[in-house]
């Protein structure tokens, strides 16, 4: 297993740099994974691809706006800090800093005219920051609100209008640094048709951090390590996907997110790992799923077109054949399809 086995050649323009002007009306590339089929559709065409009696897991997370931009009190520098998870404390957070050189425990940054500050606690790596914050419960809700923005990826380059458009609509649990996109194209409305043809639609968190877009830096992805990101979900969901499945029907997942907690998930849960109190299954995830991976909880994927050499090309790789997901590709840029978050879908049936 190879870095470069999971490249593929991406036109620049082919970045989509803003959602599509109704969610639902993205594209839609269907393959077929045992056959290889592809078909072109647009995203208002999934019920057709959905039956009564399936299950539709989709996660419900919501970005926070965890971009900060403050100063060093000390110097003035411009620093940027990236809030990856709470660790801890009530106010002890891990962040991403930038320039991380620059920030050194004992240090503060000061955001706004000062209403929030942040002390570096500790060097984690680099780059990662423990920082405690001046602010915390709904004092600092409030004030993150304020002072910072929806933490769009590196490569879209154009200004968000509409901070609920990089929410999904289904969007309740707090506490994601990037969007699970793949849910991104479901309206209130296309949901509904999806429960009125029969389709149970349930729901599982899990906060979107590090873990899910941090590059591959080593050619073996095998000795790559994934972040640890938060997850939580009900034990009891494991019932109903045995059921759904002994009964013929089917389990799709809405994004690579949800396919690493119910994965994860499964796994603790089968060692016992339910909490008796709430019945959840929860916990801390540093699951990295690649092909050889055997899948638990899921049997069809709706998901976005993922960055090259990226550990979300391997999980989608490990749940159809690589090279079927490699020539799927091709013929997705070849047709000029919309790449990455605010980019058009694919369903993996």
């Amino acid at each position: 297993m190879h870095v470069l086995d999971y490249d593929y050649e991406l036109p620049e323009e082919l970045i989509a740099q803003t959602p599509a002007k109704k969610r639902s009306e993205s594209r839609l590339l269907v393959l077929n994974r045992t056959s290889g089929e592809l078909s072109h559709e647009h995203f208002f065409d999934l019920p057709r691809h959905i039956q009564a009696g399936d299950l539709l897991l989709a996660n419900n997370s919501r970005v926070i706006p965890a971009r900060l931009y403050g100063v060093k009190e000390s110097t003035g520098a411009v620093i940027e800090m990236l809030l990856l998870r709470p660790h801890g404390n009530p106010g002890m957070w891990q962040a991403l800093v930038r320039p991380g050189k620059r920030v050194k425990p004992g240090q503060t940054v000061v955001f706004g005219n000062g209403e929030l500050k942040a002390q570096v606690v500790d060097e984690l790596e680099e780059g990662v920051r423990l920082v405690e914050f001046s602010e915390t419960g709904d004092s600092f809700d409030r004030w993150l609100e304020k002072l910072g923005e929806m933490p769009l990826p590196p490569y879209i380059k154009e200004k968000l209008d509409d901070r609920e458009r990089y929410q999904t609509v289904y969007a309740r649990e707090k506490g994601s640094v990037a969007a699970p996109t793949a849910g991104l194209h479901f309206t209130p409305q296309l949901l509904d048709a999806i429960r009125i043809q029969g389709v149970d639609i349930e729901f599982i968190t899990l906060h979107v951090g590090l873990g899910t877009f941090r590059p591959v830096q080593v050619e073996n992805p095998e000795e790559h390590h994934m972040h640890e990101e938060w997850y939580a979900v009900s034990a009891d969901l494991f019932a109903k996907i045995k059921a759904v499945r002994e009964a013929g029907h089917r389990v799709f997942s809405v994004g690579t997110t949800t396919v690493r907690a119910l994965e994860s998930a499964y796994l603790k849960w089968q060692s016992g790992g339910a909490n008796s109190e709430d019945g959840m299954v929860s916990g801390f995830t540093d699951l990295f799923i690649y092909p050889g991976f055997e899948f638990h909880a899921t049997d069809a994927l709706i998901t976005n077109f993922h960055l090259p050499k990226s550990t979300l090309l391997m999980l989608i790789s490990a749940l159809a054949d690589r090279e079927r997901i490699l020539e799927a590709y091709r013929v997705a840029v070849n047709e000029r399809y919309r790449f990455f978050s605010f980019g058009d879908a694919m369903l993996i049936k």
